[in-house]
């Protein structure tokens, strides 16, 4: 009970709502397959994160019920704990989320994005509070994009409340001109990857980050261990499910439980 074996769907951009259902089941039942107790998808999956020039239709909250329906279904169907990024409607304002669903299908709850990046002041509403969830022995939070890279306190809040890992659901596409990085963590890219090492060592817990597959893409899926090495990552733009055994013993949260709050 002390190895829990994970899996991120590095996986491309779904070009319609309804495909993004589909990819998710498909995945799903692969990680299933491969022996994976969670699985956790890139940021906002479900439609499709709305941005960086994406055409993605107008919200719908019609649609949304159907697909966590049918990936609820498909989560039970496989046995297996889902971390779905999606968006909902809170007080009629549109909140980037992440799902959770139980390997029986039923929903745990959702984690919304509280720090939202700037440049989604228009489109998204920040979310108010935070939690963490258990799938098994695994006690997890997560931290979407922007909170995970630029405010270490999501994730320090997730650890000093049991998390062993911390999921991190995001998008970051190649830009006109942008690095593309074949190594990861390359003193040469910007400082994203570099603090996907930090968010690990400076908690002692896993932190799971999960992208999108697409060509040149500047950050990459990866695992890395409560010491902050590298424990696995998915080749840049390399569509699949990047696997993971966490061992959860070494997951003890030492150094966000010693951080001394300042009033």
């Amino acid at each position: 009970m002390d190895q829990v074996r994970i899996a991120l769907a590095n996986i491309r951009f779904p070009t319609t709502p309804d495909e993004s259902i589909a990819s998710a089941r498909q995945a799903i039942q692969e990680a299933s397959r491969k022996g994976a107790r969670v699985i956790c998808f890139p940021e906002c999956f479900v439609p499709g994160y709305r941005g960086m020039g994406k055409r993605v239709p107008p919200p719908d909250s019609g649609f949304l019920e159907r697909a966590w329906s049918l990936i609820a279904d498909g989560a039970a169907a496989a046995n297996i704990t889902v971390v779905l990024g999606t968006e909902r409607f809170v007080d009629n304002k549109l909140v980037a989320t992440a799902l959770v669903i139980d390997q029986d299908g039923t929903t745990a709850g959702f984690q919304d994005k509280v720090q939202i990046d700037p440049t989604e002041e228009d489109t998204y509403t920040p979310g108010l509070a935070r939690r963490v969830f258990e799938a098994g022995p695994l006690t997890f939070g997560v931290a979407i994009c922007h909170e995970g890279w630029r405010y270490p306190e999501t994730v320090r809040w997730a650890v000093r409340h049991g998390a062993h890992v911390v999921f991190h659901p995001h998008f970051h596409e190649a830009e006109p001109g942008s690095y593309r990085p074949t190594t990861f963590a390359d003193p040469a890219n910007t400082f994203h990857e570099k603090a996907a090492l930090c968010r690990a060592a400076e908690n002692t817990c896993y932190f799971a980050t999960v992208n999108f597959a697409s060509p040149g893409s500047p950050t990459t899926s990866a695992v890395v261990r409560p010491d902050g090495t590298l424990l696995s990552h998915q080749p840049y733009g390399l569509e699949g499910l990047l696997m993971a055994d966490l061992d959860i013993t070494t997951a003890t949260g030492l150094l966000a439980a010693r951080c001394r709050t300042i009033p």
